[in-house]
């Protein structure tokens, strides 16, 4: 398994991190001995890094780590956890976002309950709160780290230039966002920031959703995931041309001995020392599929057929439907 380092001054941990969304029912029931069998497999094969959230299932994801750490003594020494809050529902159940510091304390103290755990390795802002300065934000976090609750700070979803306002105030370790052969828009600004500040830049939905796999989504499996089904790119059309756009990776994939899913890892993992994906998913051998990606170093022509496979621009439809943009931060 290649290494990173988690920030500038940070551990060195896998390249390859579950995203443990997928520990919760977002993407349908969940079973937890599935679960915890990836996070079985993680162990046996170098995978040290473990991201979810306080609203993942809320709390379930949680809830099911911390019942892994305490099956199983001494993993909480082998595992980097992170963890987010900043997303909650005001009184009339709207959603909403909430960056001050009682908020993120107490949605931190009861993630360590869910987690059983002292500290966090890293709490992010999972949204901003856009009323509230990115300095007050980082200074909030900071006094988290003060306060021995986490050992480092990051954000998700934010702007180059919010980073760099927020590395004034405080170190920051790890900026999370979308980013895959399907979503190039990191690299209009945040991947090189990200490289020139020391940021780790840890990569969601790095396979596309389940897009850019062997079995991408049915539009059938796209209508029993909420998410999914008012999602851009799997609407019927844009799904349908997506998968056909997809012939080239597929005879790339063959030529190569590989899975789609193994290559969209690969391919990720090269665009920078500081790219950490964090695919998420409940089945041990597609794990191991994705693990594959970040064991050994794809080859220079591997990368150039698939660049040529999936030029920019190549996916088609939004990232997000107009709903889910509220909270990332557009910065082109």
């Amino acid at each position: 398994m290649q290494q990173r380092q988690l920030g500038r001054d940070g551990p060195q941990i896998s390249a390859l991190g579950i995203g443990a969304m997928s520990f919760s029912d977002f993407f349908g029931p969940v079973n937890e001995a599935d679960s915890q069998a990836v996070l079985r497999a993680a162990l046996d094969l170098g995978v040290n890094h473990i991201d979810t959230a306080n609203i993942y299932g809320m709390g379930v994801s949680e809830q099911l780590i911390g019942r892994f750490l305490r099956d199983n003594p001494g993993s909480r020494d082998q595992f980097v956890i992170a963890t987010k809050a900043g997303i909650t529902r005001d009184d009339d159940g709207r959603r909403i976002y909430r960056n001050d510091q009682a908020h993120l304390e107490a949605e931190l103290d009861a993630s360590l309950a869910r987690l059983g755990v002292d500290a966090v390795d890293l709490f992010y802002i999972h949204r901003r709160q856009a009323d509230m300065k990115i300095e007050e934000v980082t200074g909030a976090l900071a006094t988290l780290v003060a306060k021995g609750k986490t050992r480092a700070i990051g954000f998700s979803e934010i702007a180059p230039t919010s980073l760099r306002r927020a590395m004034a105030v405080h170190p920051v370790a790890a900026v999370q966002s979308e980013y895959s052969l399907s979503t190039r828009a990191p690299e209009l600004g945040l991947v090189q920031t990200c490289a020139e500040l020391g940021v780790a830049l840890v990569a969601f939905s790095p396979v596309g959703r389940g897009l850019l796999t062997d079995h991408p989504p049915t539009l059938e499996r796209v209508a029993d995931i909420p998410f999914l089904a008012g999602n851009p790119r799997f609407m019927p059309d844009a799904l349908e041309r997506n998968i056909a756009a997809m012939a080239g990776l597929r005879r790339v994939a063959e030529e190569a001995g590989l899975s789609i899913a193994t290559l969209a890892i690969g391919w990720l993992v090269a665009q920078g020392e500081h790219v950490l994906p964090i695919p998420g998913t409940r089945s041990e051998a597609h794990f191991r599929a994705l693990v594959q990606g970040a064991t050994q170093p794809l080859a220079a022509d591997v990368l150039d057929a698939i660049e040529a496979a999936l030029p920019l621009g190549w996916c088609h439809g939004d990232r997000y439907n107009e709903a889910q943009w509220v909270g990332p931060e557009r910065y082109c």
